[in-house]
């Protein structure tokens, strides 16, 4: 009778099927794939790979193999994706969160708020986050997908902040009229021209309309710089992330629109990703 596999022989052979795909980081997505099928905690793996792996968690775990053979994201395979301590879910109908999303995080936190809008919200991954970490907080949260929408609400309630938001199918600013202090946005940046370099996990997984303007990737910005100003309080910051040649554009808009404190923040990889700017000095209800 022949011996069951062990998880560290299921693991290696995984491992080495997603390296011959050229599937990036394979040791690492192979253990998260692995755990997620066999039902363990991912820091609980390493006890249980000497074991002998069973007939229906082998089938499960090569079934997600292969889908990341086709580079499906992990997060739309597991449902879920960790950022800033948290877990969120993950569907094919918002970006996929990411780790140099969390130097918005932390540049926002810098200042305490009272109230927040998310625009372009996608998995509510910003808004939920920021709530969470300012419990006095109150946020809206607009995106123009109903579908993204619902899985922001998911998330909220996931965290316990479903209380104090309120999510708005909206295009930026279009039917979103109240005063906020705090105004965040990690918007479509990528331009058109610049898709077809994109890796596959994301060019053919992600919603388009979530990565690129189709034009130069800084419409949203002149967009959301516009709209924006009129519902932002005296004091209050308009938060950007951005890609990481386009810190001097955003830059000047902001200074453009008479902000003020305009800076641009590097992420952990020493490149450009936030840009932040204040209103300051005079009511914004009064450029309504």
């Amino acid at each position: 009778m022949t011996r069951p596999l062990t998880g560290s022989q299921v693991l290696l052979a995984a491992t080495k099927t997603l390296n011959d795909a050229g599937v990036p980081d394979a040791a690492r997505d192979a253990r998260r794939l692995f755990a997620f099928a066999s039902g363990v905690d991912a820091w609980r793996l390493t006890v249980t790979l000497p074991e002998p792996v069973t007939d229906d968690v082998r089938a499960r775990f090569e079934a997600l193999v292969a889908r990341r053979v086709r580079r499906e994201p992990v997060s739309h395979l597991i449902g879920s994706r960790e950022f800033y301590g948290r877990k969120f879910e993950v569907t094919p109908d918002v970006l996929d969160p990411r780790p140099e999303t969390e130097t918005l995080i932390e540049v926002a936190l810098r200042d305490n708020f009272s109230r927040l809008l998310d625009l372009g919200t996608g998995s509510g991954c910003i808004l939920v986050t920021l709530l969470a970490e300012m419990p006095d907080a109150v946020g809206v949260g607009g995106d123009t997908s109903a579908d993204a929408l619902a899985v922001a609400l998911r998330n909220a309630q996931r965290h316990g902040v479903d209380d104090r938001v309120t999510f708005v199918q909206s295009d930026w600013m279009g039917t979103i009229r109240q005063p906020f202090d705090l105004i965040v946005s990690n918007p479509p940046y990528i331009a058109a021209d610049e898709m077809r370099d994109l890796l596959p996990d994301v060019r053919k997984w992600e919603p388009r309309m979530a990565l690129t303007d189709e034009g130069d990737g800084l419409s949203a910005y002149r967009a959301i710089v516009d709209q924006a100003l009129p519902a932002l309080m005296p004091g209050g910051r308009l938060v950007f992330e951005i890609g990481p040649t386009q810190g001097a554009a955003v830059s000047d808009m902001m200074r453009h629109a008479d902000l003020r404190n305009v800076s641009v923040i590097p992420d952990l990889d020493g490149r450009d990703r936030v840009v932040m700017g204040q209103m300051v000095g005079f009511d914004a209800a009064t450029r309504r």
